[in-house]
């Protein structure tokens, strides 16, 4: 292209898209890498069209929502950037109580009908914990960055594995978990405490974006159990450890805890949103379920499996019991009637989300659905106070 004719585009530039605005003054004081390592964050949202999450399989993905936690963590970084954050990424500054509730991405604020300092429905005495975690800064964070540098590189090689997490024994210090989309480790267990007839402790917990907290362990699984992405991060001795204690010599296996949707034709049945069987089965849960039209427990119609966990140690009588305790406020009232015209009312159907009954069933298999309940006003598996 010739100078005149560089010239005459430049000129014919009526909707000036050839116009540079310079950045603002914010942008300025950004140190370079963290800047360019926020664009890189954005280019990704342009072209997914969300958030990068927090995906072990993917680690490309998985250090950007990393790196994403770590900005909105630190008001230094947040306020620098924010002059060019094009997507919104950041939000506004929070400077009051308003700005709080507008930017609640957590949730935390929703579903409040009247004024958040209206109390309704509170005890006369309230038994508080002598302690509420807190999120601080680390200040000793540099002597923990590497261990999280170092477990990043060991799941890109496959040295460590991320697996879902089953159960409250699996908190030991120097392990690594993710939850809500951030790296944590435990790097301190206080001493276990007895609290409401259930064993408790403090931990030292150092998350990736440079805080930590004083979580308690009950409160710490209890988020694990919550988050559906919610995993504990295994090294090559816990894999193999783990493989070795998976299934012992003298375990009996029991069979399968199964969780089934109805796909019925009857109106009143596909009319009911968020309903589930969850069962025992000694056999293959395919074989189980071949007769499923001609048996009231299965509503008399075919079903599709949703999720099958095995199981070993499992009495199932006891089973049954903690299942409809579990999910007595929740449980399907409906009658049916076999092939000869007998009424039959089945009772391991549920109206639950589907999330808090794959967690009903982890924890029936690991014993500790007795610490926890299905609340549902809030639809979800709240821990037992």
């Amino acid at each position: 292209m010739t100078p005149e004719e560089l010239r005459k585009l430049v000129e014919d530039d009526d909707l000036g898209l050839l116009k540079v605005k310079p950045l603002g003054a914010g942008a300025l004081t950004v140190d370079q890498r963290i800047l360019e390592s926020f664009k890189e964050i954005e280019e990704f949202v342009r072209v997914e069209g969300r958030e990068p999450r927090a995906d072990p399989a993917n680690m490309r993905e998985f250090k950007l929502n990393s790196r994403l936690a770590g900005i909105r963590a630190s008001k230094v970084k947040s306020d620098s950037l924010r002059p060019v954050d094009a997507l919104g990424l950041l939000g506004k500054p929070v400077e009051s109580l308003e700005d709080a509730v507008a930017d609640d991405d957590m949730g935390l604020l929703e579903g409040v009908e009247d004024s958040i300092f209206t109390l309704k429905h509170v005890p006369a005495e309230i038994n508080r914990p002598d302690k509420i975690a807190q999120r601080t800064p680390c200040d000793d964070f540099d002597q923990f960055e590497p261990l999280f540098k170092q477990c990043h590189a060991e799941l890109a090689a496959g040295i460590r594995e991320s697996r879902p997490f089953t159960g409250e024994q699996q908190i030991s210090v120097g392990h690594f978990f993710i939850v809500h989309g951030v790296m944590a480790y435990v790097a301190e267990i206080g001493e276990k405490e007895l609290r409401n007839k259930k064993t408790n402790a403090r931990l030292r917990c150092i998350f990736e974006n440079g805080t930590e907290s004083n979580i308690l362990l009950r409160s710490l699984a209890r988020e694990l159990y919550k988050d559906p992405a919610g995993r504990r991060i295994l090294d090559s001795h816990d894999k193999a450890l783990e493989e070795l204690e998976l299934i012992k010599p003298e375990d009996k296996h029991s069979g399968y805890v199964y969780i089934l949707r109805s796909i019925s034709e009857v109106p009143e049945i596909r009319a009911i949103q968020n309903l589930y069987k969850i069962g025992f089965s000694t056999t293959p849960v395919e074989d189980r379920i071949k007769n499923a039209r001609q048996e009231p427990t299965y509503l008399m119609a075919p079903v599709k499996i949703v999720s099958v966990f095995e199981c070993y140690n499992l009495n199932p009588q006891k089973f049954e019991a903690l299942l409809h305790t579990f999910f007595g406020t929740a449980c399907l009232d409906l009658t049916v009637t076999d092939s000869l015209g007998k009424p039959h009312t089945p009772r391991e159907w549920f109206i639950a989300p589907l999330d808090s009954m794959e967690l009903a069933a982890q924890l029936l298999i690991n014993g500790e659905i007795v610490h926890y309940r299905y609340d549902a006003d809030l639809l979800e598996v709240v821990e037992r106070s």
